[in-house]
């Protein structure tokens, strides 16, 4: 996956938003973190990995993996929070094996990094979102595909007044 390709394309997508919102000296980050955590709320609901009473499939994997990638979007405009424009994904290979665990994984990322806004702590939440997403069935090809084409259709909603 080419990371250093995905945080150009969303450091353009934020700065066109917040220009077109009168946002260049806001303090986002906050509003950042919790839509992150919306985010990943809306994936697992769309799983249903967590839904033990319910007999409902899950979505489909193109569903899935568009709000996937939305989370994809946070975590990267994040990273630019603090400074970062190019890291090493690394290893994603975990020994959790279990979606819902990996969930649970996810958000106790999230709410480290928004506690110590660290290097450390943004590339630990975006290795085990990125493990997520490699549960959930998706090659990281996929995911760059899907943020391409996710990125497009943000662009377009903030030109139709989104």
């Amino acid at each position: 996956m080419n990371i250093e390709k995905l945080l150009d394309m969303q450091e353009k997508l934020d700065q066109h938003i917040e220009e077109e919102h009168g946002l260049q000296n806001a303090d986002l980050i906050e509003k950042k973190i919790l839509a992150l955590l919306v985010e990943v709320g809306e994936l697992a609901n769309e799983t249903r990995s967590f839904k033990f009473w319910s007999k409902k499939s899950p979505s489909s994997k193109e569903v899935i993996l568009e709000e996937f990638v939305d989370g994809i979007h946070f975590i990267l405009s994040l990273g630019l929070e603090i400074g970062i424009q190019q890291f090493d994904l690394g290893e994603t290979n975990y020994a959790n094996e279990d979606v819902t665990k990996q969930f649970l994984e996810v958000f106790k990322s999230a709410n480290h990094f928004a506690e110590e806004r660290s290097v450390e702590h943004f590339q630990q939440l975006f290795r085990h979102y990125v493990y997520l997403g490699e549960l959930l069935g998706f090659s990281h090809e996929e995911v760059f595909d899907a943020y391409v084409k996710k990125n497009e259709v943000n662009y377009n909603r903030q030109k139709e007044g989104y």
